[in-house]
């Protein structure tokens, strides 16, 4: 049987919608399928918030700076992509939080399912006795029958609210910029909802789940030895370029009998016949508005966050934390910042010899108007909490400061829920429409890649069946 040629459109060239991009094409050139793929993005670049800067031997990450890559799905496409031999693992190194005016040092990956013993807040430095005592008690308190709550409640009921404020919310604030009193425990962190349902304990059930356990405590950060942006970079020489329009923004998708129309600020409309969207969940409202029950959610909410990148010469360094490759920062401290990495630290390959290169992340909910000031005023917040915080001297060789305007999707509370209705809602009256990207199912990079491949395949399945 002769197949009829059909044509799916990609709208977003973030690395979401490069992946299904890069992984239809690859196997319709496998299965010899009649297949027309189009890009589309509404930017002068792709990539998204993965950008990475090169400049004089540094290199800097303008967005994202690494993943933890516990599914292996980044190393599978680097695989595919021929480029699994760049692929670079951090530095060991100690992790603090800033509490008060001071910083302590804390568990490795506690937030990100490292090791939970009461040793652990111990050793920590930043709980207090009756907080410690306060913490076990995750040993001996009952489970939830909740379907999903915030992460604030979450983690109180286990381990108390010192716990929470000196070391949960500080992870979370630094790492997705929100607000632990809305953010959705079910859809951000699944294993810790999982080991309670199973286990009752997270402190037994994260000993007794050793496989689990295992996975994460072995699974380090990763980037590539040029930047993250090799990634993009690779994708993007894999695809025929005369498939991917950049520049060019989607104004409304409807239905046409059993086709796809795409209306284009800049360009004619186009036709197809499945259209995979990877754009945030607010800007999908906009280009269809014949769904009823899309309509009906309200938008989602989205943090602006800025990073700000400084290198110093370490002749002017004389911080007394030489040991330090991170640091959170608690909203019980005298920081604008909410976390720092010290880069040469914790990767060999980002700065030049003789150079100290840190990088700051500013903004969160409830605390964005600072992201609005200017660029000379940012630096100069940052650079007295470097100074404050672990004794940066001097001042920096450059900055850069990257902003962010809604950049980081806030996942509240039924959002697995609300997103499971969506799809099913979608399906049944646009079958050949797929939502995915950080707005539905995970905001890391693996989390993107994995749904870019899923949905490359489901697209194929659904279209050539």
């Amino acid at each position: 049987m002769t197949l009829s040629r059909k044509k799916i459109a990609v709208i977003g060239g973030g690395i979401t919608g490069l992946t299904a991009a890069f992984y239809m094409q690859r196997m319709a050139e496998e299965q010899n399928l009649p297949l027309d793929i189009i890009l589309i993005e509404s930017s002068l670049r792709l990539g998204g918030k993965i950008h990475t800067l090169r400049k004089d031997g540094f290199i800097i990450e303008r967005g994202p700076e690494s993943f933890l890559d516990f599914s292996n799905s980044v190393r599978n496409l680097a695989c595919d992509l021929g480029i699994e031999d760049q692929l670079i693992r951090n530095n060991d190194g100690k992790t603090y939080v800033a509490v008060g005016n001071g910083l302590y040092p804390i568990p490795t990956n506690f937030i990100f399912g490292g090791p939970l013993g009461v040793s652990s807040f111990v050793t920590s430095g930043i709980i207090s006795i009756s907080g410690k005592v306060r913490a076990a008690g995750d040993l001996v308190l009952p489970k939830s029958n909740a379907e999903d709550e915030p992460i604030g409640d979450f983690f109180r009921r286990r381990f108390g609210k010192e716990v929470v404020e000196n070391l949960v919310e500080p992870l979370l604030a630094g790492t997705f910029a929100g607000d632990i009193d809305h953010l959705s425990i079910q859809a951000m962190f699944p294993h810790f909802y999982q080991l309670e349902k199973q286990y009752r304990s997270l402190i037994l059930g994260v000993k007794k789940a050793n496989s689990f356990s295992q996975e994460r405590k072995a699974t380090s950060y990763q980037t590539f030895q040029n930047g993250l942006e090799t990634l993009i970079e690779t994708l993007q020489s894999k695809l025929e370029t005369k498939k991917v329009f950049k520049g060019v923004k989607v104004e409304k998708i409807k239905k046409v009998d059993d086709h796809l129309s795409i209306s284009l600020n800049n360009m004619s409309p186009i036709t197809c016949d499945a259209v995979i969207l990877t754009t945030p969940f607010n800007a999908v409202k906009e280009m269809i508005d014949d769904i009823s029950p899309l309509h009906e959610m309200p938008n989602m909410n989205y943090a602006s966050i800025a990073t700000v990148t400084m290198a110093f010469k370490k002749s002017e360094n004389r911080s007394d934390k030489k040991d330090a490759m991170t640091f959170f920062v608690s909203r019980n401290s005298d920081y604008a910042i909410t976390t720092c990495t010290w880069c040469n630290h914790k990767w060999d390959n980002v700065a030049p010899e003789g150079y100290d290169l840190f990088r700051a992340y500013i903004g969160r909910v409830g605390d964005e108007a600072i992201v609005e000031l200017s660029d000379t005023a940012i630096e100069q917040t940052v650079l007295n909490d470097l100074q404050k915080s672990i004794g940066v001297t001097g001042t920096p060789e450059f900055t850069v400061v990257s902003r962010w305007n809604q950049g980081m999707p806030q996942y509240t509370v039924g959002h697995e829920r609300r997103m499971e209705k969506l799809k099913n809602n979608l399906h049944e009256q646009y079958p050949n429409i797929q939502l995915v990207g950080s707005s539905y199912e995970g905001i890391s990079i693996p989390d993107c890649v994995s749904q870019g491949k899923k949905a490359a395949k489901e697209m194929l399945d659904r279209i050539f069946k």
